[in-house]
């Protein structure tokens, strides 16, 4: 069934991360990953826009941000357009911690399609892609992508 097959390639995808980030010598998960490439693409963004953009849950992606920040990854500050909002800025070890752990991040990407040739690794990413932008509504996360406004 698609979802159990999901499910196991999901759970092999996060070891293989974590393993190859930690030989690396890194200690970050694949959420707070994604979420310091996506701070570092769109400085000053604020954590809604940014839990879009990594389709990850709103109320949870506070945790995060509170691990890079703990980590002096990520840094908040009050907006200039909105006293109530908080935006987020990539600090100068986040740029060189994400400049660092990008080809173990990229050798996991490797290692979990190790079984596949080049085409069919490419084919089953268009289809992964193909099949969440169609369930995209149905998720509790959904994928909100563009520019965020600024």
């Amino acid at each position: 069934m698609p979802g159990h097959l999901a499910r196991r390639f999901q759970q092999i995808a996060v070891a293989v991360f974590l393993a190859e980030v930690e030989a690396a010598g890194f200690d970050l998960t694949p959420v707070q990953y994604a979420a310091l490439a996506a701070i570092a693409a769109n400085p000053a963004i604020d954590q809604i826009t940014l839990a879009g953009l990594i389709a990850y849950d709103r109320t949870t992606i506070t945790g995060v941000i509170d691990r890079l920040a703990q980590k002096g990854l990520v840094v908040r500050q009050a907006s200039a357009r909105d006293r109530r909002s908080r935006e987020l800025l990539i600090t100068e070890d986040g740029q060189q911690t994400l400049a660092a752990v990008t080809p173990a991040v990229e050798a996991a990407q490797r290692l979990m399609v190790r079984g596949l040739s080049e085409a069919e690794a490419t084919q089953l990413t268009r289809l992964l892609q193909k099949a969440i932008a169609a369930a995209n509504d149905l998720s509790r996360a959904p994928l909100r992508e563009g520019t965020p406004e600024r």
